[in-house]
């Protein structure tokens, strides 16, 4: 995809004591950054996860998708990217990738499917899309 195909894009440095042995970020990790950038992503657009969690609404991870290409190292800095979409009448994608920065290497590819719940239920994520619209983000069918 092209940049311009994203809806979202962070950029951050790899540190250090997210390595391990082998000097290389731990697979782990690499969630860590890609639900911050989907934080950052929804709080960009007016969503505050603490405001919805007030109101009762959650939004579950329910899949998570990651193919590791390439480790990152030590200080690499890198750019997450992301696009949201939807899959049906409640899921909703989030495909993303982490790309070093320097010489633009695609490191991970990842789709993160979630769904928004209320009292433990799944519900139609209208929020959401209402949010996006105002934002000039069509959320599209994936």
């Amino acid at each position: 995809m092209s940049i311009s195909a994203y809806h979202f894009e962070l950029e951050l440095q790899v540190r250090d004591y997210e390595c391990d042995i082998q000097g290389i970020v731990n697979n782990a990790v690499y969630q860590n950054y890609l639900e911050h950038c989907r934080h950052k992503f929804l709080n960009s657009v007016g969503l505050d996860f603490a405001r919805l969690h007030n109101d009762g609404i959650d939004a579950v991870v329910i899949k998570a998708e990651l193919d590791y290409k390439f480790p990152l190292r030590p200080a690499d800095d890198f750019l997450i990217r992301l696009k949201i979409g939807k899959q049906g009448r409640l899921r909703v994608i989030f495909n993303q990738q982490i790309i070093r920065k320097i010489d633009k290497k695609l490191m991970v590819n990842a789709r993160i499917t979630a769904v928004l719940t209320k009292n433990n239920r799944p519900i139609l994520p209208d929020i959401l899309v209402d949010v996006f619209e105002r934002a000039g983000i069509v959320m599209e069918e994936f």
